[in-house]
């Protein structure tokens, strides 16, 4: 059987870590990888994520399975810091195995139920489509950024959602957008609420970063207005990023409806689907979580770090947006873009120079991970890209 495959290329961006450990150079920076880096180079463990795994290693007593919808103390939690406190909306959850099990799960269901297609905004994270084609999704695009501008494409992307069908599913970021980090404001918001709402769609929100854009409410803003102004919504929420627990897969995905019988319905679709699929959530990830949001100490010392997080990658974002000048048409639109990334007007030759002769490590698409910089070396960097 084996013998009839075919060797399958590696994931560019996986293959670019290896390539990066290897090189011996003491200068080399990597803008690549998808995950947080303090000052120190590090990807730090929460202090409240190590005082919460105390606290269960001393108390737990079981190890056994736990309900095939997860924890559901954990998916109260969670929605109540996306959705919010107050959040007018009939909503029932699932445990998954990280975001990227959420999206694949509410690809599989809009399969199920739906008309089989999704509308996925260009440029996007990579593996979206991936997931989605792997569900056996047709896939239509959107635009909704320009790389050589540095800008947002609002008008061009709501004229391509007008020629959704109703019933058609858009993939929408929550925040701090991957990978662009180009943020919608409160009425480009409305504006896409109001297409989607008034063309029947439904919105599958990708909340991945919660917290590092324009803090926890901040970043929840435009997704819970837009399901509250729809009759149908689903939200697929990562931990990864906001709590740090990237090796621990936990995630929800949240069906949200006009009636709570009808959320609870697509949840026990939800439960078949993912009984199928992985069968259990794991639970290591989402028992942390659900101690650090039901505890008002670990709470605030959580939310108090993740504020420090954000406002260093805003002060990176700045200074290497000034290191870099003019350096091409829009450079003053990287400092007040959102999040880790932002997607650079290069090419891939300038990408392998970089690389080549500076140890300067990114992905060929442009794509760089802001938290990949220390301070002391965005001067050099930005100087590196304005050579090219």
């Amino acid at each position: 059987m084996f013998e009839r495959l075919s060797r399958q290329p590696d994931d560019p961006l996986l293959a670019l870590i290896g390539i990066f450990k290897a090189d011996p150079r003491a200068g080399k920076v990597d803008l690549g990888v998808g995950v947080y880096r303090d000052e120190a180079g590090n990807s730090p463990i929460f202090r409240a994520v190590k005082a919460a795994e105390r606290l269960i290693w001393e108390n737990q007593s079981s190890k056994s399975y736990i309900a095939p919808e997860g924890d559901q103390a954990f998916l109260d939690l969670l929605w109540t810091m996306v959705g919010g406190k107050a959040s007018p909306v009939h909503a029932a959850g699932v445990q998954t195995p990280g975001g990227s099990g959420a999206l694949r799960l509410a690809a599989d269901l809009i399969r199920q139920a739906g008309t089989g297609k999704i509308w996925l905004g260009l440029p996007s994270w990579p593996n979206h489509a991936g997931i989605f084609e792997a569900a056996g999704l047709a896939i239509e695009t959107y635009p909704y950024f320009d790389v050589a501008s540095q800008t947002l494409q609002l008008d061009r992307m709501l004229e391509a959602l007008r020629r959704a069908a109703p019933g058609d599913a858009v993939l929408i970021h929550a925040s701090c957008h991957n990978p662009t980090g180009a943020p919608l404001t409160a009425q480009d918001w409305a504006r896409i609420t109001d297409v989607i709402a008034t063309r029947g769609l439904v919105p599958l929100i990708d909340s991945a970063y919660q917290g590092f854009g324009a803090g926890l409410d901040g970043d929840a803003a435009g997704l819970r207005g837009m399901i509250a102004a729809v009759p149908e919504a689903l939200l697929a929420v990562s931990c990864s990023k906001s709590f740090g627990l990237y090796r621990e897969r936990t995630g929800a995905l949240y069906a949200v409806a006009d009636a709570q019988a009808t959320a609870e319905t697509a949840r026990s679709n939800l439960v078949a689907l993912a009984r199928t699929s992985y069968s259990m959530p794991p639970d290591h990830g989402s028992a942390i979580v659900k101690t650090i949001l039901g505890t008002p100490e670990l709470y605030a010392d959580w939310s108090g770090e993740l504020e420090t997080m954000r406002q260093r990658l805003a002060a990176l974002r700045h200074a290497f947006a000034e290191a870099l000048g003019g350096r091409w048409s829009n450079t003053v639109a990287i400092g007040v873009q959102q999040g880790m990334f932002s997607l650079l007007p290069v090419t891939p030759a300038e990408v392998m120079t970089l690389r080549e002769k500076h140890g300067v490590y990114m992905p060929t698409s442009g794509r760089i991970n802001i938290a990949g910089l220390k301070l002391a070396d965005v001067a050099r960097v930005a100087g590196l890209f304005k050579s090219l």
